[in-house]
């Protein structure tokens, strides 16, 4: 009646041995480190990089204890761990000094954070510590102001070209077009052409169309419709989003928290990174591309020499550098919509680009009239250019072409990432910014260390000198649930902050109380005279549906505030989920193991130790305690 087969003791077994392993790695701590990452997207991070750290390291005098390259395309890095924080600034000064020629406009970037000193073989099982938010573990806080207007100012300017463009194609005729504030207005000399350039318009949506007069002009004015102008300014803020989720990598956090706030905010939290300076010249940095004709006037070789004519400039920087070219810009990256590397005819790598209308019909334009000229393929990163290559147009470009003498693979991933990522949509200003001191992470990961474990000890001594065995058993099933959510949020990654911790908390007693339940179910039929093992299988058996009721309506409010909330609500919410489904497998499949595997194997049974069993018109509860041992 109460015994459970073998397997589902080796479950139990199996999932307490699993919680213990993936619980293990948030007791190794961190080790005080530095992240080596490229500064400029024409510098790649290899193994060669990595004797370059260790060399400087050397000559500087600061021992390691441990120095590796992880990583890999653009997200490669070179990290360096050190005994103490004292040799990582140390480390850093000098890294900073010896890898960089010009501190202005750095080679390599070297970021202070903290790697976890999990050991290897736990690694390639995907046993990690968990995520620490900021409120643990210390680290950056910022607030982003996107500009709007600038958002807006570029898609008027873009409705601007296009409307010129698509006028042309249909042979169109116009007497001018201008941009009047956020409006677009078109002079005709005829009714009839205006009516032509309204067919011609008519079938872009996102357009409204009006018909005006100034004088003898007829114009017609284009203007975004307002739900069209809203979703342009939500979209610009969400392209800053993922632009800024693919760049900030190179902070090296494991956990950023990148996330939309009101209209036109963004809260950037980077848990473990103390360097403001450092991560607010990393969060601005993002690169495009821009398509310019080489000026042929100028004599190859003699570059540096000669007379740069007054409408070109000179660039030194990159592999097709040093270079004379315009500073009319045919093409630049917001027209591209996907970029991938590839491997051109004569299998080397290369980049293949995707342009949208606009952008198609710009650089068949522009390469028809210049075949047998050069392209120069410019990448504007900070500020700062650098010459990809400078190939000659061989004939006339769609809206898909590519980029090739990339040299490596390696290259042509990283160029194609840096093109997805894109330049911002629109410029930001820091509003607010705050760093968090890693000491007070420390103290309040140990006050609600302390919290929680004081909880669980109070209500296991409360358990035990009322439900005697039955209620240590409860209390093991209560380490259990404790040890199984523990172990959800380090396989699943997922960020601790003190809102989950208040969750853990309250998992307990809510884990308790359905022992609670079940115990005393068991009394109750000890009470109506059942034997001891009869009263075991019925107490779990009906209290189980009074569980899976409570914790089901509990679980729906917890499924309500993480799909409805945000932020630290959404945080408290995961751990209050996960903390119910654990508490339900705890308190009900893993205690019963518990109370079959004493009692189970005992066939004829005729007394528990649960407490005091009270009877009815009992004048004294020391004149019965029925079924007690």
């Amino acid at each position: 009646m109460n015994r459970y087969p073998v397997w589902k003791y080796l479950l139990i077994a199996i999932a307490l041995l699993l919680g213990a392993l993936y619980t293990a790695p948030n007791y190794f701590g961190e080790s005080p480190a530095l992240q080596v990452t490229s500064g400029r997207s024409t510098i790649n991070v290899t193994s060669a990089t990595t004797t370059l750290v260790e060399d400087a390291l050397k000559r500087a005098g600061i021992p390691t204890t441990a120095t590796s390259l992880e990583g890999s395309g653009h997200s490669t890095s070179v990290r360096a761990r050190f005994a103490g924080t004292d040799e990582q600034f140390k480390a850093k000064l000098a890294l900073e000094r010896d890898l960089n020629r010009d501190p202005a406009n750095p080679d390599y970037i070297v970021t202070v954070n903290l790697v976890k000193n999990t050991p290897v073989w736990m690694q390639k099982i995907n046993a990690l510590p968990m995520n620490l938010g900021l409120d643990l573990r210390g680290g950056v806080h910022f607030l982003l102001q996107v500009d709007t207007r600038a958002v807006l100012d570029a898609k008027v300017k873009g409705i601007q070209a296009a409307v010129r463009n698509q006028l042309r194609d249909k042979n169109v005729r116009h007497a001018g077009i201008e941009r009047v504030g956020n409006n677009i207005e078109v002079r005709f000399r005829d009714a009839e052409t205006r009516v032509a350039a309204r067919d011609v318009l008519a079938p872009q949506t996102d357009l409204a169309l009006a018909d005006a007069a100034d004088g003898a002009d007829l114009k017609l004015v284009v203007t975004l419709k307002p739900e069209a102008l809203k979703r342009t300014v939500e979209e610009g803020v969400k392209q800053n989003i993922v632009t800024l989720s693919k760049r900030i990598n190179e902070l090296g956090t494991t956990e950023p928290i990148i996330q939309q706030q009101g209209a036109d905010r963004i809260v950037v939290q980077l848990p473990g990174v103390q360097d403001v300076a450092r991560a607010k010249d990393i969060i601005g940095r993002t690169a495009t591309l821009e398509l310019r004709m080489v000026d042929s006037s100028v004599t190859p070789g003699t570059e540096l020499s000669a007379a740069i004519p007054l409408n070109s400039e000179l660039f030194t920087e990159g592999r097709g550098a040093p270079i004379v070219v315009s500073k009319d810009v045919i093409l630049t990256g917001d027209y591209i919509s996907s970029a991938v590397a590839s491997f051109d005819q004569n299998q080397q790598p290369a980049v293949s680009l995707d342009l949208n209308g606009d952008g198609g019909r710009i650089i068949r334009q522009a390469t028809r009239d210049n075949v047998g000229k050069r392209m120069a393929i410019l990448l504007k990163e900070k500020g700062k250019y650098s010459v990809l290559s400078a190939p000659t147009i061989q004939s006339e470009l769609g809206s898909t072409f590519q980029i090739t003498n990339m040299g490596t693979s390696e290259d042509a991933n990283e160029l194609a990432l840096l093109l997805r990522s894109g330049a911002l949509s629109a410029p930001m200003e820091f509003i607010e910014e705050r760093v968090i001191g890693p000491q007070l992470g420390a103290e309040n990961i140990e006050r609600g260390l302390h919290s929680t474990v004081w909880g669980f000890v109070a209500i296991a001594i409360f358990m035990i000198l009322y439900y005697h065995l039955v209620g240590f058993f409860s209390a093991l099933a209560l380490a259990a649930n404790v040890l199984f959510l523990l172990a959800i949020l380090s396989m699943m990654q997922i960020t601790l902050t003190l809102p989950g911790i208040a969750a853990i908390a309250l998992a307990l007693g809510m884990a308790i109380d359905a022992n609670v339940l079940i115990n005393e179910r068991i009394r109750e039929e000890l009470r109506a005279g059942q034997p001891p093992q009869a009263a075991i299988s019925a107490g779990f058996k009906h209290a189980w549906d009074t569980i899976f009721d409570s914790n089901v309506t509990t679980l729906i409010v917890g499924l309500a505030l993480l799909v409805f909330g945000s932020g630290a609500v959404r945080g408290f919410a995961v751990v209050h989920c996960l903390g119910i489904l654990t508490s339900m497998f705890s308190a009900v499949f893993v205690a019963r193991g518990f109370v079959n595997g004493w009692y189970g194997r005992k066939k004829k049974l005729t007394k528990m130790s649960i407490g005091t069993v009270w009877a009815e018109g009992l004048t004294s509860p020391n004149k019965q305690q029925a079924n007690q041992e």
